[in-house]
């Protein structure tokens, strides 16, 4: 009989014995182990264990239903992901006009680093309608000169395509609560400076005036406070004060932008990062065990 795959994630407060605990429950009705990764980071228990269900002495939806109390008992959470029912999750790109990571993002999507389904290119300009229909991509925009209006149909978008995660690829609005909210932890943003530094409006320029040395970009998270939202990842260039212009830092930050963007989109898709305590952390991914079976 061939094997049925599952993915059993675990986290929360680390503590002694929750391998043991959830091992135990999954032998006694015949669950075999295949693979684990475990680990914990400042304070916090994180684990993915690939299972073989091929043999299991229980029904699938009490054996879940199962493995949800035992995390309750220990106050962590739970989720079970079979590997034939694991859905690519669903990606909308927001862009206005700058279209350097628009680029990267359909490069990466055209040599299949995204893990993720990207659905659509929503927008507030018509500019890069042309790069999204060279790639196959569906485009659809609406001027924000309304913008209560343009926010509403943004909305509407995002929930008739059941997107997952939205990624903010050079937007350049802000986004009302009532979206933020909706997609809580899953839209990423791209911010050309290394926050906190530099929030808010023209960060180049801010970087520039300054006269600092060092500056660079941050995939966050995005949260209702401005900018403040849970750091994915960050990246820096350096600035040769008094030769480099204006210009010349904007153009060192560009690529780097779009390069950090996409990394921190590949770490969410391949599941290698969850936020805790409005921290990310990072995690071994339960797309590595897919990957593997199917290669």
């Amino acid at each position: 009989m061939p094997q049925v795959l599952a993915v059993v994630s675990v986290i929360g407060k680390d503590q002694k014995g929750v391998v043991a605990q959830v091992a135990t429950y999954l032998a006694e009705r015949g669950v075999n182990i295949e693979d684990i990764e475990q680990r914990v980071l400042s304070g916090v228990f994180v684990m993915d264990m690939l299972v073989d269900l091929k043999d299991i002495s229980a029904d699938l939806g009490e054996l879940i239903t199962g493995l949800l109390d035992v995390g309750k008992r220990m106050e962590m959470d739970v989720r079970v992901q079979l590997h034939n029912q694991r859905k690519l999750k669903r990606v909308a790109l927001l862009v206005s006009k700058e279209s350097h990571c628009l680029a990267k993002l359909i490069d990466d999507r055209k040599n299949n680093l995204l893990h993720g389904d990207v659905t659509c290119v929503l927008s507030n300009h018509p500019d890069l309608e042309s790069m999204a229909a060279a790639a196959g991509l569906p485009f659809a925009w609406k001027g924000h000169d309304d913008l209560a209006g343009h926010f509403a149909w943004l909305k509407a978008e995002l929930l008739k395509r059941q997107i997952d995660v939205v990624v903010l690829a050079r937007y350049l609005r802000i986004l009302p609560p009532e979206i933020v909210s909706s997609f809580s932890s899953r839209i990423i943003n791209i911010h050309p400076s290394l926050l906190p530094h530099f929030p808010g409006a023209a960060p180049y320029r801010q970087a520039f005036e300054s006269g600092v040395r060092v500056s660079g970009c941050t995939a966050h998270f995005v949260t209702e406070q401005l900018d403040e939202g849970p750091v994915i990842l960050q990246d820096v260039f350096h600035i040769d004060v008094g030769h480099d212009t204006l210009d010349d830092v904007k153009e060192k930050g560009l690529s780097l932008e779009a390069n950090v963007l996409s990394k921190a989109l590949q770490l969410y898709l391949n599941e290698e990062l969850v936020v805790v305590d409005g921290k990310v952390i990072f995690k071994p991914g339960i797309s590595r065990f897919f990957h593997e079976k199917n290669s």
